[in-house]
This record gives C-alpha cells, structure tokens and sequence, in this order.
C-alpha cells in the first residue's frame, strides 16, 4: 500500500501502466515526505505550497492557520532537521490540511502522534471532507477512523480489489476474513525476526491460566502477555505499550511500561490481564516501541489474536451482554426505609 499511494502523490513513477488524476494532491505518508531537513519550518510551509502550484498569496492566507494548528510556532525558525519526530508529524499534517489541495492523502503516519493530536487530526479530516469537491484518500487500521471518515473503502488482496462500497460492510469483511487464533510467535534469531529501529522480536506469547477444566479462553480466564526482544536501539529510553483490540477494530485498551533506560540485549517484558474482564469475542493485540516518547522504533501489528467464549452461571440472562469489556464488578442492594418505620 505503501507503494501505491506513492506512486499517487506523484512521489515514485510506475513501473507499466499509469496514474491518471485530477487537481493539486497534497500528501502525507512518511515523517519527512515533502520536507528538506535543512530549511526552516517556515521555508518548508512556501516549499510544499509552491510544489503544490500555489501561489505565495494563497500560502500567506494560510500561513497563521498551519502554524496556529501545529503548535510549534516557538520553532518556525530552526531547520526541521532538529524537530523531534512528533514536532515534525505536526507541521507537515498541518501544511497538507491546510494548503488547498483537492486531494488529501494520509497514511499510517499519524500513529506517532499523541492521542490528543490525532483526535485534532482526526477532526480536520472530517472538516476536510466535509468542504465540498476535496477528496481524502485515508489509510489506517483504527477501523472506528475508517468508518467515520469515509464514505467508500476498498479491499485489496494481492494486489487486486476485492471488495468495495460502503465501509462498514468493507471493514466487516476484511476482519471475517483476516481472523485466526495466533496465541504465539516466535523467531530463532534476529536476522529472521521482525522488527525495526534497533528491536527484533524473539517471542510474543499469550499463556492462559484456564478457569475451568477445558482448556478454552472464556470470560472468567487470566491471560499473561509475555514478550521478549533483542535491543539494540540508540535512543535513550524505551517505552513498550500494548494496544487490545476488537473484531470491529475498536481499541480496548491502551497500556505501557514505564520509561525505562536498558542496556543492550534481550529483553523480557510482561503485562496481565485479569480473568472477568474482557466480553466475549473476537481480539488482536499490537505492540509499540517508543523512543523518547514520541519516536515510534516498531509497530508490531495484530502479532497476537484469539477468541473469548462466554461464559455464564446463575443467571437468566441470555441475551448478548452489552459492552467492550465485561468486568465482576457487585452492585449491592439494600432497603433502607422498610415497611412500618415511618
């Protein structure tokens, strides 16, 4: 996918065929696609407008807005090249949604950003489809950003459509079709494993501590997330969160180790989840790693999925319990003004 949408912004040729579009395309897909590290974030601002065909006017009309939206307004004037990679992720979704492109293409890109962020960016987007004749283009694996954002999603499967129309349909197939239980992976050395910016994975495991005598995962069941990885990374400390998600990609929670600063080698790290938490269903779980709070080393996505059955015991109730999760929590009654005491 990555490929594809360059080749749409223009940014890579194809190799046969060709890419046929209409109107000025702004895009953002990588940290520094369209930036020279050299130039300041206020000469980057002219660059891309100008690459876009506007004129300085247009840009000037624009220009409190970028900076007012990218809050780095205290750094306009150094090289991007010293921006932090959150700072940098700022500015430029900040130049592609303002500068006025009929086409606004944005990959995955904005998972490095804080959560308050990508809600801001989230936002404009929809504000950006919202104005009339401008078009996005959105890649993303936060399903719930898909279905709100877009009127139209496509399937590809090697290559080729498989599935187009409406996106909560195109969503539900997609995830039918890429389900299946994976409670372990495991790799015998770093040059096989995956992983990115100085981490290679050696083991992800999901070890459950059955309730009952079946060894199947119900609602009542512990589970013990235990990963181990090879560090080799430059950075100064190291952030590791766990992301849960649904069937229908909504993200169940979000947790993460302390900043910690680890010497070089292999690395175990651990997290629980609690039996009578999760509702029955379908889950997938993603690890992060993060330098410096805002460098994202390696997405390792969906390495882990299984099911949750459910499970029920005195009671009368049948029906699908309601919810992402599904906690014991006791909610107690009590009379507190009986019959006769006035």
């Amino acid at each position: 996918k990555s490929t594809l949408l360059k080749i749409v912004s223009r940014i890579t040729q194809p190799t046969a065929g060709r890419i046929r579009g209409r109107g000025r395309v702004a895009s953002l897909l990588e940290v520094g696609t369209g930036f020279h590290g050299e130039l300041t974030g206020r000469e980057n601002i002219f660059l891309n407008g100008h690459m876009l065909g506007m004129t300085k006017r247009e840009i000037v009309s624009q220009f409190d807005a970028i900076v007012d939206f990218s809050g780095v307004s205290a750094f306009l004037d150094t090289p991007v090249k010293r921006y932090s990679t959150g700072m940098y992720v700022r500015l430029a979704f900040a130049v592609a949604a303002h500068l006025t492109a009929e086409i606004l293409i944005v990959d995955e890109v904005l998972a490095v950003g804080d959560a308050e962020f990508q809600q801001k960016c989230l936002r404009k987007m929809k504000e950006v489809t919202g104005a009339g004749g401008r078009t996005l283009l959105f890649v993303s694996h936060n399903m719930e950003a898909l279905r709100n954002l877009c009127h139209r999603a496509y399937l590809l499967e090697k290559g080729r459509i498989t599935a187009h129309g409406e996106p909560g349909k195109v969503v539900g197939r997609y995830l039918n079709n890429a389900f299946i239980q994976y409670l372990k992976q495991e790799y015998a050395a770093p040059e096989v494993a995956p992983g990115d910016g100085g981490i290679r994975i050696r083991r992800v495991e999901l070890m459950p501590h059955y309730a009952g005598e079946e060894a199947l995962i119900d609602v009542r069941t512990r589970l013990e997330l235990e990963l181990e990885f090879w560090y080799e990374a430059e950075g100064p400390d190291l952030i590791v969160g766990i992301h849960l998600f649904n069937r229908a990609g909504d993200c169940i929670f979000d947790v993460s180790s302390p900043r910690s600063v680890l010497e070089r080698g292999l690395v175990r790290a651990r997290c629980i989840i609690p039996g009578n938490f999760l509702n029955d269903g379908s889950y997938y779980i993603s690890i992060v790693f993060v330098s410096n709070t805002t460098t994202r080393l390696f997405y390792y996505e969906s390495c882990l999925s299984f099911e949750v059955a459910d499970y029920r015991e005195g009671t009368a109730w049948f029906g699908k319990w309601i919810g992402h999760v599904r906690p014991d929590f006791k909610v107690m009654l009590e009379t507190v003004n009986p019959p006769g005491n006035g």
